[in-house]
């Protein structure tokens, strides 16, 4: 997938960006140089290997640090709630902004 300079111009309009003629051909370069690479990498054929959970896990066995899943709060939903302008079954009321 290349782009060409039309593109270039329609993202920079999108992203609200003004770019010379100098910074436009730079993109240009950067943004073709890094789908190349994406290309290569989607190229690679790999079938029958599992992810990583971490990178480094390749090159020595990692023990995830995970703490327990446990309550360490009481439910403060009312008192939360006290002060909202509007409540409804525990829900936060407010108004209406998509029409």
């Amino acid at each position: 997938m290349a782009l060409s300079s039309s593109d270039i111009s329609r993202i920079a309009n999108l992203a609200r960006l003004e770019l010379s003629a100098n910074e436009s051909e730079r993109m240009l370069t950067q943004l073709n140089s890094f789908f190349d690479i994406v290309q290569q990498m989607r190229a690679v054929d790999t079938t029958g290997i599992e992810p990583l959970p971490h990178p480094i896990a390749s090159i020595r066995n990692v023990a995830l640090r995970l703490r327990e899943d446990v309550v360490s709060e009481s439910d403060q939903r009312a008192a939360n709630q006290r002060s909202a302008p509007a409540v409804e079954d525990g829900l936060f009321l407010v108004p209406k902004v998509i029409e």
